[in-house]
């Protein structure tokens, strides 16, 4: 007999067969049932008994997910799917986390995929984590499908009729395409529709192990009337029926072969959107085409850290083809490095292959000084792929130390380490005062880092209650401010300006690139203009750091050249760490007005320009009406009509303001903005105040200029824990 072929030997002879190749993640709001429907995918290519599937959470490999029932970071896997005999497909999956905290995981593995499995729960429906990893996916050109899940509750808990059932399930659909139109990209939007004739939805209950779609319907001869029958009549052998003639594998699994691009048709129009390179170039033609005998181009999407191999890329072949041993170019990091091993996955197992090739995702290791977002070439002089940008930015900070000061140096390996591994962390280590500093998402962020520290890296730490994650901005333009070198011998004129919410908002989308800026082309101009600035002003942009830009408009200034990246140095370095109290800026425009210069070159270095400047940025800061912002949480809470009015008065005693307020039968759906200073006994306060029965979550974040009462207190907590001295 011949010997049976190996997952490894599928995976590898599947690769190269490009139009058999799927990229998929599954994304959803937090506990809709993503990780469960995944664990019904994996048994579907026999990576996985039936049994187990919807109740082993295969994918939630660490075990603070098992402990916590949540997936906390992004799960890859390769798997082959063999619809009928000798009709096999590769599978490159991805289980995304729910939870907002750990939306950074989501933004990257959008990167790596052409479409997105949504996952809703059927009583919940459009959840705001739902809507913002969909709209992440969708500014990506990832292609979506909907899988609306637990169909059980709407009969055993809601007791709908088949009728109410049938309406409730339309205006689920009919939410998802709002949403596709208002934000999928234009040419997209009619193409991109769910719709349930198309076999773009399905329906069904994956712990229970079923799904439905109109292709399932016509195959088994199932209706929705079969599962109404089983759930209402609580007959557990009509649900085990359901799971044998029409598992979720074979409804999901079909719409994705079907509706779901190759990555050779959605390189074609993915690529002008996640690289903007010249698509006539030889590189350029490569990736539209998914060409694996062109230059490597690999954008790296994840790291993470094996306790054998170190770290591991984890990312997309979208060019060319990767060996083992071979050398590549870290086009970011601008240095050369050899692959020691690429690896595939199941699930938290991982297998050695050879090699990869484009249109596929795969882990490399023996890369030094690798980070996400990084591209890998085999060429030196290319464009790398877009940064990988995450929405929301950290407002919560914990200070940490560990227990035995002996661990001190493990620490802060560890802290950099994890920073790596996680984007939307930020570490920042004191070495003057000795303190390191967490930055997160939110405090179940901060915990989970917390918790990684002490299990994973063997470190007992002490941390500090979190603090808020305070901006410096102004709130009016200010006079000219003259700085003056140490010597004596230079000028320097400055004035600040806050920055118009247009331009802001070309930044944040990252229409407008950070860092210096060698001249914008008629493209970014013309977007500046449209924000509200002026001509001449778009042309003269020298720096973009953050939300704030640095503005040359000086004429005829000799040695203008020569000092000019001084003077970024030095605006950078106050936007990092302001005059008020050594925050971050955010949302100042500042315009270098005229300079009087030593002729002399050795009399104008670094040493003079850059203190001049930057004193000069501070003092124009401080005499333009200095103001703190404070992070604001968009939330949405869910509760039970009867306690409106008092979760009203808890959102109100909190600062928070109530935006809108939608009734839903004996629910109600509460809309508010709420600063994140007052949110940390909230979701408590909550669950006392509706008997357990409301629950909040995070829909969008914004800065708020913080009320001038508050102002100098929080002006000198910050100060003081800082240990700076009064102003």
């Amino acid at each position: 007999m011949p010997e049976k072929e190996s997952l490894t030997d599928k995976v590898v002879r599947l690769m190269t067969q490009q139009s058999r190749i799927r990229n998929i993640g599954v994304i959803a709001h937090i506990d809709h049932g993503k990780t469960t429907t995944c664990d019904s995918l994996l048994a579907g290519c026999g990576m996985l008994s039936e049994e187990k599937a919807g109740k082993q959470l295969y994918l939630d490999s660490e075990k603070i997910e098992q402990e916590r029932q949540m997936t906390v970071k992004s799960s890859n896997v390769n798997m082959v799917y063999e619809r009928v005999a000798g009709d096999e497909y590769l599978i490159n999956l991805i289980d995304t986390p729910g939870h907002v905290d750990f939306g950074g995981h989501v933004t990257r593995a959008v990167r790596a995929i052409d479409g997105a499995i949504v996952v809703m729960d059927s009583v919940e429906g459009v959840m705001p984590q739902t809507e913002m990893v969909l709209k992440q996916a969708l500014k990506d050109k990832v292609k979506p499908v909907l899988y609306i899940n637990k169909i059980d509750r709407l009969i055993t808990e809601l007791r709908f009729s088949p009728e109410e059932m049938q309406k409730h399930l339309i205006k689920l659909i009919l939410q998802i395409n709002t949403f596709i139109n208002d934000l999928a990209p234009p040419d997209m939007r009619e193409k991109w529709q769910v719709n349930v004739q198309d076999n773009t939805v399905a329906f069904g209950a994956s712990r229970d192990n079923w799904a439905l779609s109109i292709k399932r319907m016509k195959d088994t001869g199932l209706s929705f009337k079969d599962v109404y029958d089983a759930y209402s009549s609580n007959d557990k052998e009509k649900v085990k029926a359901l799971s044998k003639k029409t598992p979720v594998y074979k409804a999901l699994l079909d719409i994705v072969i079907e509706h779901l691009p190759s990555p050779l048709d959605a390189q074609k129009y993915r690529i002008p959107i996640i690289w903007h390179g010249d698509v006539d170039t030889d590189v350029g033609k490569s990736l539209v085409d998914c060409n694996i005998d062109g230059p490597l181009m690999v954008s790296v999407t994840n790291i993470e850290i094996d306790p054998q191999a170190g770290e591991i890329a984890v990312g997309r072949i979208f060019s060319g083809k990767i060996t083992k041993g071979q050398d590549v170019f870290l086009v970011n990091n601008r240095q050369t490095n050899k692959v020691q091993q690429i690896y595939i996955w199941k699930g938290p197992q991982k297998f050695q292959v050879d090699g990869a090739t484009a249109g596929n995702q795969m882990g490399l290791a023996g890369l030094k000084n690798i980070i996400a977002g990084e591209t890998l070439a085999s060429e030196q002089n290319v464009v790398p792929f877009e940064p990988v940008k995450h929405i929301l930015q950290p407002v919560m900070v914990k200070a940490i130390e560990p227990k035995n000061p002996k661990d001190l140096p493990k620490l802060v390996q560890a802290l950099r380490e994890l920073e790596v591994y996680d984007i939307t962390l930020k570490v920042s280590i004191n070495h003057e005062t000795g303190e390191n500093l967490i930055a997160g998402l939110g405090n179940l962020h901060l915990e989970i880092v917390e918790d990684k520290l002490r299990r994973d890296y063997g470190i007992d730490i002490v941390s500090s209650q979190p603090i808020v994650v305070y901006k410096e901005s102004i709130a009016s333009a200010g006079p000219e401010v003259e700085g003056k070198s140490p010597n004596k011998h230079n000028r320097f004129l400055l004035r600040v300006e806050p920055l118009s919410p247009g331009v802001a908002d070309l930044i944040e989308s990252g229409d407008i690139p950070q860092g210096k800026v060698k001249g914008f082309g008629s493209a970014e101009v013309d977007k500046l203009i449209a924000a509200g600035m002026e001509r001449d002003e778009a042309k003269r942009i020298s720096a973009v750091y953050g939300d704030n830009i640095f503005v040359d408009t000086t004429k005829g200034v000799l040695h203008i050249g020569e000092i000019i990246e001084m003077c970024i140095e030095a605006f950078n370095e106050v936007m990092k760490t302001g005059p008020q109290a050594k925050e971050e800026v955010r949302g100042v425009k500042v315009l270098f007005v005229d300079t009087v210069l030593h002729e002399d070159a050795i009399h104008r270095g670094p040493a003079q320009v850059i203190p001049a400047v930057r004193d000069a940025i501070k003092d124009a800061i401080m005499a333009a009406n200095p103001i703190l912002l404070e992070p604001i949480q968009l939330i949405r809470v869910d509760l039970p009509m009867s306690f409106l009015s008092n979760i009203s008065a808890l959102v109100q005693s909190k600062r928070g303001i109530i935006s809108d307020i939608k009734e839903d039968g004996d629910k109600a759906v509460m809309f508010a903005e709420m600063p994140v200073a007052s949110s940390f006994d909230f979701t408590n306060e909550l669950r006392s105040g509706t008997e357990g029965r409301g629950s909040w979550s995070l829909s969008g974040q914004t800065f708020k200029k913080l009320p001038k009462d508050l102002y100098a207190q929080v002006l000198k907590q910050i100060r003081e824990r800082k240990g700076l001295p009064a102003l």
